[in-house]
């Protein structure tokens, strides 16, 4: 794991380097929650967070990592930045890189951003993918096998299912690839048909029409937010008719398996695909999902660094 330099999706690992980063997420898990002094692990190293969409809890645990890891972090602003006058992100990088910085971390909406500046940057220059569009999340998807794991253990006896907007989700994408690639038990969908993906409908992934059916004997439930950035107008279901037939309520959950766990990769959009009851309720491990995000990214920026 330690020549993997560019974590442009979940496609670039293998099941042992996926493990191998969890592994080490644990270790580090201690030290990124404790608020402890930071490790010298990434003395002297300068990661840059280039996000060119907003967010709060990739962004904000990604510069907690780098951190924690003893590393000078610049949180990029797109909209203050020389791109808002048309500068592309191949030449925003070019910058940053005769600055001497050493690793990237990049949010863009465009599904091919990241995989296309890590094809001119070269493999050597260090590329984290914190979102491209609706194709990739990675390390949302290693946060949540790690959440699982904690959890259920092994994943291969596991019923998953992922409910919601499953067209416009990375994270469906990337949760969908790390689960298959860990052997998971079986994996379910669930979405209105003007919310399914043609490209997910491998004959692996059992697919429901009904939300009711897909709860039935899950031991992971993960609920996704419509994403309205993503629509076109015309095709933004009403909030509350969605919650009507898709929102995860306590009664609907009950169809689950009694000891069956929340998740969301957020943020939530509470009275539309999720209940609150839910979200706050003792099954839901959402929170510690934003936890394992800190300690999933640290094991990441050092493997793309070199210091793993």
């Amino acid at each position: 794991m330690t020549d993997l330099r560019q974590l442009t999706d979940i496609d670039v690992l293998d099941r042992a380097g996926a493990l191998a980063l969890l592994d080490r997420a644990d270790a580090l898990h201690g030290h990124a929650t404790a608020r402890a002094p930071a490790l010298d692990r990434l003395a002297g190293r300068t990661v840059v967070n280039l996000f060119f969409e907003n967010s709060t809890r990739t962004r904000t645990s990604f510069s907690l990592a780098a951190r924690r890891l003893g590393a000078e972090v610049i949180d990029f602003n797109a909209h203050t930045s020389s791109t808002a006058k048309g500068e592309s992100l191949v030449d925003t990088w070019r910058t940053l890189d005769a600055m001497g910085c050493h690793a990237y971390v990049i949010r863009h909406g465009s599904d091919d951003a990241v995989a296309e500046l890590a094809k001119v940057a070269g493999p050597e220059v260090a590329i984290v993918n914190a979102g491209s569009g609706a194709s990739a999340h990675p390390t949302q998807a290693l946060l949540d096998a790690m959440t699982i794991r904690h959890h259920k253990g092994d994943w291969s006896g596991l019923r998953v299912l992922i409910v919601g907007d499953i067209r416009h989700s990375r994270v469906a994408r990337s949760n969908i690839k790390l689960l298959r690639l860990l052997g998971v038990g079986e994996l379910r969908t669930a979405a209105p048909p003007s919310l399914r993906a043609a490209d997910l409908s491998d004959p692996d992934i059992v697919h429901f029409d009904a939300l009711g059916p897909a709860l039935e004997g899950c031991d992971v439930v993960m609920t996704l937010r419509l994403q309205k950035e993503r629509m076109q107008g015309a095709n933004i279901p009403d909030g509350e008719h969605y919650f009507r037939q898709w929102g995860l309520t306590p009664e609907r959950l009950a169809l689950a398996k009694p000891d069956a766990i929340v998740m969301h990769p957020g943020p939530m959009n509470r009275g539309t695909e999720i209940d609150g009851a839910v979200a706050d309720g003792p099954q839901s491990v959402i929170l510690e999902q934003v936890g394992n995000g800190v300690a999933i990214r640290m094991a990441v920026l050092e493997t793309v660094l070199g210091a793993a």
